[in-house]
Formats: C-alpha cells, structure tokens, sequence
C-alpha cells in the first residue's frame, strides 16, 4: 500500500523547490520515478528543475520525439524517458530500455502509463494536476523504501493552497 502525500504549489517557484528537496536526498541517485498528468500539467518542467538541482547544465529538453534524453553526472547516470507517443507498451521491451532500467541511476518516466505493462515498480509517482495557470496540486505516492524516503523530503516544500 502506498505512502501517499499531497502538495498545492502556487508557482513555478514552488515546484522548483519541491525539485531541490528531491535533488538532495541520497535515494534519488537509483530511484525511478514515474510522472502523470495531463498535457501541460508541468511534468517537464519538475523534471528539469530536478536535473537542474542535481547539477545538470545545457539544454534539458523532452523527450517526446526522442523518447529518452540521457543525461551523464561525474557520478550519476540519468535518463529521461517521454513514452507518449507510445502506441504499444511492447515498443518499451523492442527499444531495449530493459536493460537501463536494470542499470544502476535515476530514471524519470512522463506517461508511464503506455509502456505500464512493461516498467517496474515505480519508487514514487508524482501526479500533477493544474488548478490554476500557475498552481498545481502535485500528489507523490511511495511504493518502495526508496519512494519513501524521497516522499519525506518533499514534506517542506508545501505553498499556500491555490
């Protein structure tokens, strides 16, 4: 049964520090965490805040076309991975993301829901969901001992309720 806690940001500011409250936790160096949301709903945007905070400079772009952006630290492998335009969770296994998943790093899924029958367990699902222009209400749900020790560092980025 999942952990579940529920954060309101009321800007991108908010979301940039629940990224740095995550960027600094030891679990988040072999976590996969998985991103829901609608179309704009701000998984990009959390995911380079993240990479940001964990020393990622250059250009952070979506995956979307690409379908994974690595992204190689001195000391840690990351890999963004974008499957919305995904038609068949089997295209997940025929790319060979198998093997990175089995890979020590951090990987971050938007839309894991079409490759769902494939991909592991996530260690935390991040849900957002826009309520305003600029405020989300962000739901992070920890399945693993991973999950929750990144969940109890997002508990100090709570904004005011939008």
């Amino acid at each position: 049964m999942p952990i579940v806690k529920t954060l309101r940001t009321a800007s991108e500011d908010a979301t940039q520090a629940l990224a740095q409250s995550l960027a600094v936790q030891p679990a988040i160096r072999h976590a996969f965490i998985a991103l829901h949301g609608n179309l704009g709903a701000g998984k990009t945007t959390l995911v380079r805040h993240l990479l940001r905070a964990l020393g990622v400079a250059g250009r952070v772009k979506s995956p979307t076309y690409a379908v994974v952006e690595p992204y190689e630290l001195a000391d840690l492998a990351i890999w963004h991975f974008d499957f919305y335009r995904f038609a068949d969770p089997q295209e997940w296994e025929d790319a060979g993301f198998r093997d990175i998943f089995a890979s020590q790093g951090l990987k971050l899924a938007e839309w894991p829901e079409k490759a769902a029958a494939m991909l592991p367990a996530a260690d935390l699902d991040i849900t957002l969901v826009t309520t305003t222009d600029t405020a989300r209400t962000i739901t992070l749900s920890a399945n693993t001992p991973v999950g929750v020790a990144l969940l109890h560092a997002a508990g100090h980025t709570e904004g005011p309720a939008a």
